[in-house]
């Protein structure tokens, strides 16, 4: 695609998650290695998502009033310096985990102005029959560079130490910053300048005029904490104690992003019809892992069931991040995607929070086992509405012409 804002917002994403795909996991087992354990995990992982739950309507405001560019840019200068000084204090001793908790908050409230910013720009920049094409081509380029990102930063984690994933991931984050700085969207472009209040009003106004939308945001409540509760935290638990630490863990990991960029690879190629039901059944493939671990799976038999779930998880998020683009006004976007994404972290802390204790009680294969129940059910109950089995990318009707609810006063 030869729309050089584009270009740049993509090689800048690029660069990021290529530390993004490796800190994780010397996130996660920094923690282990400091003692911290399966509750101290959840501490650090619940802390960067509570600052999204209390910034995000903000950041979506912030977004929509101000150039994303530049709000893209401060947030990864900030992501950068907070990782370079975790790093530091692991490599000198120093590391708490009370340290890497106030990190992973830090991180959390970049990515609450950040988040609502990079969703607003390929709509900015991209133009509206193209960007099904860019969003996929996004998708392609982020899990391309992940793919070998959780093996590498398991043997990073394994044979120099966490410090090393965390150092590269704020290297990244710096390189992405001065790319965003040069993605330069034309100053003079006019913002509609109402009270902050009322940005915030019209938001959810936007939101909860649309039944589909906010159908498949409760859906997401559901499935996005017990993934998350799954596979982020208890899932390197389960590879340290099952499979042998994290070097089979990465590999496992890895078979997860070559689903994610198998699934980017069709929705380049598929522009589906019936978006709400590929959406619904692309989720619901990522209980197969979950559910692999809780019995035990052999790991040929668990990395095949994370290849599906990447697979079906990367379909899903290309056709929803087009639809939503496609249905959403451009100036408007940036607060409905906050809204949209608040409403399913909201209760991510409480189950990183809860899994801790609860897998000390019932075991991790237990835990584990509910929440691939809590997927599949999740994923079911959505599939018996019409509007959402419907959804479609080219509407037979105008978008004006959508069945909407009143929003409560």
């Amino acid at each position: 695609m030869s729309i050089r804002p584009f270009q740049l917002h993509l090689t800048a994403r690029l660069l990021s998650w290529t530390g993004s795909a490796v800190a994780p996991i010397g996130l996660a087992f920094a923690v282990l290695s400091l003692g911290g354990g399966a509750t101290g995990l959840g501490l650090v992982l619940a802390a960067g998502v509570v600052p999204q739950i209390l910034l995000l309507l903000i950041g979506g405001v912030v977004a929509d009033r101000w150039f994303r560019a530049m709000v893209m840019v401060w947030t990864n200068v900030l992501s950068a310096v907070v990782e370079a000084a975790a790093a530091a204090l692991l490599w000198t001793g120093s590391a708490r985990v009370w340290h890497l908790v106030m990190m992973s908050a830090l991180c959390g409230v970049a990515s609450a102005f950040f988040t609502p910013a990079a969703g607003g720009v390929v709509a900015e920049v991209v133009p509206p029959e193209m960007r099904h094409q860019a969003n996929a081509l996004l998708k392609v380029g982020q899990n391309s560079v992940k793919i070998g990102g959780p093996a590498v930063g398991g043997a990073v984690a394994a044979l120099a130490g966490p410090a090393w994933a965390i150092g590269w991931d704020a290297v990244t984050f710096g390189a992405a910053a001065v790319l965003c700085a040069r993605i330069g969207l034309a100053p003079a472009r006019a913002k509609v300048r109402t009270g902050f209040v009322r940005d915030l009003k019209d938001g959810w106004r936007d939101f909860w005029a649309r039944r589909w939308l906010w159908l498949m945001v409760l859906q997401g409540a559901v499935v996005v904490p017990a993934w998350l509760v799954g596979y982020q935290m208890l899932g390197p638990v389960y590879g340290s104690r099952y499979l042998g630490g994290a070097g089979p863990w990465g590999a496992v990991v890895s078979a997860f992003t070559g689903g994610l960029v198998l699934g980017s690879a069709v929705a380049l190629m598929w522009r589906a019809r019936r978006v709400g039901i590929v959406v619904c059944l692309g989720t619901g493939a990522m209980a197969l892992p979950l559910a692999g671990m809780a019995l035990n799976a052999p790991l040929f038999v668990l990395a095949f069931a994370m290849c599906t779930a990447g697979t079906g998880l990367a379909l899903s998020m290309t056709m929803w991040s087009s639809l939503v683009q496609e249905r959403i006004p451009a100036d408007r976007l940036s607060r409905v995607m906050s809204y949209s994404t608040l409403g399913q972290v909201l209760p991510v802390p409480l189950g990183y929070v809860a899994a801790g204790p609860l897998s000390t009680v019932f075991g991790v294969r237990a835990t584990l086992a509910a929440g691939a129940a809590v997927i599949a059910v999740a994923v079911i109950v959505p599939l018996a509405v019409h509007q959402i089995r419907t959804l479609s990318l080219a509407p037979a009707v105008p978008v004006a012409d959508e069945a909407l609810v009143t929003a409560p006063r």
